[in-house]
């Protein structure tokens, strides 16, 4: 018996296609018409009461088995009007009385009113939302994909969840292209509806002259009811399928067999089946309806309904009909702490509140407290909309965006950023910390928009006056209304989210070399050994340690050189080592093989339009300055004098200005001896400052230098 209920689907399409050949007598075929109908508007009140549309996955299956049941009914109502005189069971000619009233033309008419109605307004138009939906959700499927890659990098799903998306959107891809082609179906009925009345009418008509000798009044009536009736019971269940597909359109599918998936989602809606049932009940009031047969079908899907409603409040598990719930969900917490949650895909049963001193009874939970974030962000109170997702916040998003964006220039991934609310700071400021420090602080007024003054305004405009986070330019905050009136002055109009956002990468950018730890250095190594299998086999642990990979590409990030070129950076390592040996004890004269390696990346990011403008060291400083050079414990350090050294600061300051009007980064050039040397004692001024040796450069590269570095002579003798 339970096999046979598995294959039950299987059987009943192989009845529908006996219908079109075998005769049924006209009593079985009402049972047909009332199940067609029972059907319908079963999946009709599912599509309008299911929660999530994953839950009726199987609908474009489900739409073919109903319209080939339909052809199949249309055939043996067909031959038994026109075999047996225009008489084709009780439901057909209750339906073609109840419409005629008696005068066949508006009869007629009305019924050709239904009829247009379905096949132009609901058919025409489920078809063409099926066509944009197909189209719309194949083109959108590489942006959703790159999202779920994005929130696996970032630590927002693990890879289990990013699977399961990943099968939901191919899942979905699927399911518009079976709905696309579904509603051809629907359509196909719609035409093939007209075309059997016009056979029942005309065809039966001259039968019925020809055979029976009878009037062609009486016959015309006879055949009339029979055509119009039998055109409704097949027209009506179409009517509710072309309306449950416009609904269905736009959701998504589930997994499982169509057996399983048939049996899980229906018997997840028992409201739907009793439902069913009333409306098959209340059609007994209709005069000359086959009241036994209507009642039989009313009462089993009550009482099937109810029985499965019970069984669901007993077994909930069965109620989701195996639907996907997905996403992450975040809500601020209460806790002192004010962290944001970050749950699963489901959320845990309800457990009772536990003190704080009770939990931290346990020595296990006093560990949580020494772990320490990566990135942190904290937010005043009045700043949490702009993280919360559940009130429209889109913080997290543009994170996602923006680690993804970093990761493919710089080739490292951001660790994960926890976002906390913090009632010790002010409502509208925030705080960026890296590794639990606070580094960064700043204020936003969410109501407003940040304008970032020019250098010569057109006219001042009214706000408060303020510090741009990021780059230190001086700005107001304006009212939204001004918004328009400060583009036109000059000024440029950022919106609040994009300031705390801006503030954020640049503070990131900063302090990337902080953040690649040995882990995420393992994690690299072994993602470019699914390329170049090889040369990982050869470097490591053999030649080259973690450690020292870790030492080069902590610098390399610190100066902003991307490591996205793995593969070059550690056959440069290989190549230094086989030229001086292990251990490898010039650090310093590694990195700068390594970035002569990297010299094209390294033009692109600082070359525009085949021109690098720079600001070059007289030979006579850079004379002066090899001759600084003192060794110590850990190699070569440049010692200037004060002298030396402030004068040298003076002239960079005055230099750096020349970049203002230009876009290209300040780029000091030296030679490779003293690159590192100059970098080191420039950073500590000027972080954002790069040092660049000729080596470093491309060959097609043209160097314009528009300032150069000297040596005050007033201060030579100091040096």
């Amino acid at each position: 018996m339970k096999k046979l209920l598995n294959y039950s689907v299987v059987l009943f399409v192989l009845t529908i296609i006996l219908l079109l050949i075998i005769p049924l007598p006209a009593a079985l075929v009402d049972v047909a018409i009332i199940i067609n109908m029972s059907l319908s508007m079963m999946i009709l009140v599912t599509t309008m009461t299911i929660r999530e549309p994953l839950e009726f996955s199987i609908f474009p299956s489900l739409l073919l088995i109903t319209t080939l049941f339909r052809l199949g009914i249309n055939v043996s109502t067909t031959r038994n009007i026109l075999t047996s005189s225009g008489s084709s069971g009780q439901i057909i000619k209750a339906f073609g009385d109840f419409v005629l009233r008696g005068n066949v033309v508006v009869g007629m008419i009305i019924y050709m009113i239904i009829v247009l109605m379905q096949f132009i307004v609901i058919t025409k138009g489920a078809e063409r939302v099926s066509e944009v939906a197909a189209r719309f959700t194949l083109d959108a499927m590489p942006g959703k994909q790159m999202a779920i890659d994005a929130d696996l990098n970032s630590g927002l799903i693990d890879e289990q969840q990013a699977k399961m998306r990943r099968e939901k959107i191919q899942r979905e891809a699927d399911f518009y292209g079976s709905m696309d082609g579904a509603t051809k179906i629907v359509k196909g009925d719609s035409v093939m509806s007209l075309i059997t009345t016009a056979i029942n009418l005309i065809g039966g008509s001259i039968i019925g002259i020809i055979q029976s000798g009878d009037t062609i009044g009486n016959v015309l009536n006879t055949y009339s009811i029979a055509t119009v009736g039998d055109g409704l019971v097949g027209q009506i269940p179409s009517l509710l399928i072309s309306t449950a597909t416009g609904m269905i359109v736009t959701r998504a599918v589930a997994e499982g067999s169509l057996n399983e998936d048939i049996s899980k989602q229906f018997m997840g809606q028992p409201t739907a089946i009793m439902i069913s049932g009333i409306v098959i009940a209340v059609l007994t009031v209709i005069p000359g309806m086959p009241v036994v047969q209507l009642l039989i079908v009313s009462v089993g899907l009550i009482a099937g309904g109810y029985f499965l409603s019970r069984r669901l409040r007993e077994e909930p598990a069965l109620a989701t009909g195996g639907a996907f719930s997905g996403g992450t969900l975040r809500s601020f917490s209460g806790s002192p702490e004010g962290e944001t949650k970050e749950e699963g895909l489901v959320e845990p049963a309800e457990q009772k509140p536990v003190s704080e001193e009770e939990y931290f009874k346990d020595v296990n939970n006093v560990y949580t407290l020494l772990s320490v974030e990566a990135i942190e962000m904290e937010f005043g109170y009045s700043l949490i909309p702009l993280v919360d997702e559940s009130v429209g916040g889109r913080l997290i998003n543009r994170i996602i965006i923006f680690r993804r964006q970093y990761a493919q220039d710089m080739g490292f991934v951001i660790p994960s950023i926890r976002l906390r609310d913090s009632s010790g700071l002010n409502t509208n400021q925030y705080c960026i910390k890296i590794k639990g420090e606070e580094v960064a602080k700043g204020e936003i007024l969410v109501d407003y928009y940040l304008a970032l003054e020019p250098e010569n305004p057109e006219k001042e405009i009214d706000g408060i006056e303020t510090i741009e986070p990021a780059y230190g330019i001086p700005s107001r905050w304006i009212k939204p209304e001004d918004r328009e009136l400060a583009e036109i002055y000059g000024y440029t109009v950022i919106d609040p989210l994009s300031v705390l956002v801006t503030h954020l990468s640049e503070v990131v950018k900063q302090h990337a070399h902080e953040l690649i730890t040995r882990q995420e250095v393992m994690h690299l190594v072994e993602n470019t050994k699914k390329t170049s299998p090889e040369l990982i086999e050869e470097a490591f642990p053999n030649l080259v340690s973690y450690s020292l990979l870790q030492k080069v590409l902590t610098s390399l990030l610190k100066e902003g050189v991307p490591i996205k070129d793995l593969e070059t950076i550690i056959e440069s390592i290989l190549e230094t080592i086989s030229d001086t040996g292990l251990p490898v004890k010039d650090v310093d004269g590694l990195i700068e093989n390594i970035r002569t390696a990297l010299k094209r990346t390294i033009t692109r990011m600082y070359c525009e339009d085949g021109s690098m403008k720079v600001i070059t060291l007289d030979s006579e400083l850079e004379r002066t300055m090899v001759g600084c050079l003192t060794k110590g414990e850990r190699g070569y350090y440049l010692a200037l004098s004060p002298d030396v050294l402030q004068s040298l600061i003076n002239q960079i300051t005055v230099q750096l200005k020349k970049f203002n009007s230009i876009s290209q980064n300040p780029v000091i050039l030296t030679s490779q001896v003293m690159r590192v040397h100059v970098y080191r004692l420039i950073d500590q001024f000027y972080p954002n400052v790069r040092v660049l040796s000729f080596n470093e450069i491309s060959n097609n590269v043209q160097i314009q230098s528009i300032g150069s570095l000297t040596l005050d002579h007033t201060a030579r003798k100091g040096a």
